[in-house]
């Protein structure tokens, strides 16, 4: 099976090639910008087809297409980050929704349907009230940032091409996920780092903060990425799937357990430059269609990803450190 990871660089994709390299049964491709970090895939590199490509410029992606021909598309390429859609609202418009146009257009200009995942996120609620707790997938979208509208665009445009042109496209609204790789401009992450850092001497023991009150739905990203390759195996073309642990965490008490995984002392700060113009506080997801679907279930708890989460940092800032 000829399989195509968008964005096999990042957090995600990264995992999922991991898992899919462990099957045996898959020739795996994967698309990489020019100037894409490849740390986290240095391990496995030489097992991937890799190809140079922008998701922005439309030749580019049919060129990739019609060299690797997949039978199934992973698409998690994105601007990711809710912060930068604020700084730069066009480019995180024009990356996801533009980005995923030119895979569907170049698809049927190629006479080929794959199935494609497109991994849509939860911050499409945005603005959840509190009597529509659990989020089922039924639940109204009201965005509260220029990526959450991205990722909504997204997730119709899926729809639309599946109505219209009957493409075999599983959407999926990943809530929160999280483990080894995970950027440090994602809050749990930036924590892990920030206590790695102060563990290592290269840090004042001060932590700093956006909002401490939000809460949200973790899945370990090894649990995540099972759930991505199920939803192709087993979930519904034009369907849409929630998938989350069903348990939401307040951010403070994300960062109290990694404290209480450290001996250090720490003085904790409000940074006002981590706070956002507009925050979702609550995102608790209903996973019950997807298991229901697939019988997918979260594996690893939520202190075993923080434990790892902080051991990857420490492994980082710990051969920095020794390389200066």
């Amino acid at each position: 099976m000829r399989v195509l990871i968008t964005g096999i660089t990042g957090f995600a994709g990264s995992h999922l090639a991991d898992i899919l390299l462990e099957r045996g049964d898959v020739e795996l491709h994967g698309m990489e910008r020019w100037r894409s970090k490849t740390d986290n895939i240095d391990h496995i590199k030489s097992k991937i087809v890799m190809h140079e490509c922008d998701l922005r410029d439309a030749s580019s992606i049919r060129k990739v297409l019609e060299l690797s021909r997949p039978d199934r598309i992973f698409h998690l390429a994105a601007q990711s980050f809710v912060p930068t859609s604020w700084s730069a609202p066009a480019e995180s418009l024009t990356t996801n929704i533009i980005g995923q146009l030119n895979i569907f257009e170049a698809v049927r200009h190629l006479g080929v349907n794959p199935w494609i995942q497109i991994a849509g996120s939860s911050e499409e609620y945005g603005m959840v009230y509190p009597d529509e707790i659990p989020i089922k997938e039924s639940n109204p979208l009201r965005p509260l940032s220029p990526y959450a509208v991205s990722k909504v665009g997204q997730d119709l445009l899926a729809y639309q091409y599946h109505q219209s042109f009957k493409l075999n496209v599983v959407r999926t609204r990943g809530f929160n996920h999280t483990g080894p790789r995970r950027g440090n401009v994602f809050v749990e992450s930036n924590f892990a780092q920030q206590i790695a850092r102060i563990e290592r001497g290269v840090q004042e023991p001060v932590i700093k903060v956006g909002n401490l009150k939000a809460k949200r739905d973790y899945t370990d990203v090894r649990d995540m990425v099972r759930a991505y390759w199920l939803a192709l195996e087993k979930g519904e073309p034009g369907e849409v799937y929630n998938i989350c642990s069903g348990t939401a965490f307040p951010i403070e008490s994300v960062l109290q357990k990694l404290l209480g995984m450290s001996t250090v002392k720490v003085r904790v700060e409000q940074d006002p430059a981590r706070m956002r113009p507009s925050d979702v506080e609550l995102l608790q997801g209903d996973n019950g269609k997807f298991v229901a679907r697939t019988g997918w279930k979260p594996q690893i708890g939520f202190d075993k990803t923080l434990r790892d989460l902080l051991e990857y940092w420490r492994e980082r800032i710990g051969a920095y450190a020794d390389r200066v």
